[in-house]
């Protein structure tokens, strides 16, 4: 069952006066019987929103149910032809694997920046990194180093399969055991911050569909979060000993592994508009100016250069809210990749001025 729920305003409002201590009959007023609030306790505990004993299974299982449907589909062959769009559509790359295509049999790309906001949005430039992935790498085991959107904890790891509408991948719990032992404790400090997380999912769905009727792989789900201190302060993220200690500790892991090894980094540019709190409304200059600064970014990112790249962002005390920074550095940081490949790069606007993100593609060899 997804992690979703739509409620009405009326059951909105009960949830939000749920408190382990109400009784179910307090809980009801003018515009909900006592029945219909037990009925929603129920549903709410069906879809893992209570702290009940059958959300602490789920915590103990083995398997992440999917927190994403709605950005696609639940149903598998309509998610199948909703993901063969970001490749098929007119500005995209085609799908991988078509006639004419040049296919890597090397493996000689270790590394891809992707875009991690919704399908709609980031459209195509999905299926550029994808299509550049599948066709020049034989690894079958994925490192996705996703941004965390919802956890204060700089590093958190999970050893959850991760489930969608096209079936279950396999966390690599032998990787993700040896990442622990180089770098000591607090990898798995926050049971929660993997549920809702999208950085992770939309690209596993998206290696389901490209990968499944080709080889089976394993994945390691690795978030990071904030490098906001070392904005603030200036300082190169390999000064912060937590970060250099993953550094090294990813080094180490890869170095054992015995076989080929794919990083996948999930972020995206930059984040503007009112509704990222910025004071004013967005408008042609502004957009052309955000973009100009992603440009300029991209290139120490092409040049996997990772402190050019932080530089850049502190430079301008990351105003644009570059949610890749974390994933982006600490690939770059701890891979051996010494080049990248810009494959797309776009910028979504809305209409009303409100908001604008950014994001791209780009390989590592």
């Amino acid at each position: 069952m997804p992690l979703q729920l739509r409620l009405t305003a009326v059951e909105f409002e009960c949830a939000r006066r749920i408190n382990g201590s109400r009784t179910v009959v307090e809980l009801a007023g003018d515009s909900l019987s006592p029945d219909e609030v037990a009925k929603l306790i129920l549903k709410l505990d069906e879809h893992l929103f209570l702290n009940s004993e059958r959300f602490i299974d789920y915590l103990a299982g083995p398997d992440r149910l999917p927190s994403c449907i709605g950005c696609y589909s639940s149903d598998p062959v309509e998610l199948r032809q909703q993901l063969a769009r970001l490749f098929t559509d007119p500005a995209g790359p085609g799908l991988p694997g078509e006639p004419g295509c040049r296919i890597d049999s090397e493996g000689s790309v270790h590394a891809v920046l992707v875009p991690h906001i919704d399908y709609a949005r980031g459209g195509v430039c999905y299926g550029w990194g994808f299509k550049e992935l599948i066709e020049r790498t034989n690894a079958s085991l994925f490192v996705i180093v996703g941004t965390s959107h919802y956890s204060g904890e700089r590093f958190t790891l999970t050893c959850k399969n991760f489930s969608s509408p096209l079936g279950t991948v396999s966390a690599d719990r032998n990787f993700i055991d040896r990442l622990e032992e180089f770098y000591g404790d607090g990898l798995f400090d926050d049971p929660l911050a993997h549920l809702p997380e999208h950085s992770i999912e939309l690209e596993v769905v998206l290696l389901q569909y490209l990968l499944q009727s080709k080889r089976s792989f394993r994945i390691v789900p690795l978030l990071v979060g904030s490098f906001h201190d070392c904005v603030a302060a200036g300082r190169d993220p390999v000064q912060q000993p937590d970060i250099a200690r993953m550094v090294t500790a990813l080094k180490k892991v890869e170095a054992a592994a015995g076989e080929s090894i794919c990083y996948i980094i999930s972020g995206d540019l930059a984040h503007i508009g009112p509704y990222f709190e910025d004071p004013r409304k967005l408008n042609k200059t502004r957009l052309l100016h955000s973009r100009a600064a992603d440009e300029s970014l991209l290139k120490h990112a092409v040049k996997a250069d990772p402190a050019g790249y932080f530089k850049s962002i502190a430079a301008e005390g990351d105003s644009r809210r570059i949610c890749g920074l974390p994933p982006t550095w600490l690939t770059l940081s701890a891979t051996n990749v010494k080049q990248g490949k810009l494959l797309h790069y776009d910028q979504y606007a809305a209409p009303d001025g409100s908001q604008s993100v950014s994001f791209a593609s780009v390989a590592f060899e």
